[in-house]
């Protein structure tokens, strides 16, 4: 499970920073293997980088979620 909590944090640091990325580069500029690229362009991808924040909120929550206390289930009274 810690492994699990790892590699999500590690995720969402990239995510956020491919975010960061996003708002800062012109479309021209962007690798061309990263969705968006447009050779020549000069406009930013607004909604991607939004996209890759989003996805990087969503691991940082699920390892929160993860990293929780487990408690113990017992079996229903009767």
């Amino acid at each position: 499970m810690k492994k699990w909590i790892v590699l999500l944090i590690v995720l969402g640091f990239a995510f956020v920073g491919l975010a960061i990325y996003y708002w800062t580069t012109s479309a021209g500029n962007l690798p061309s293997w990263l969705p968006g690229y447009e050779a020549g362009s000069a406009h930013k991808h607004l909604k991607h980088g939004l996209a890759a924040l989003i996805l990087g909120l969503g691991c940082f929550t699920w390892a929160w979620f993860l990293s929780g206390k487990k408690t113990a289930t017992s079996a229903p009274e009767e």
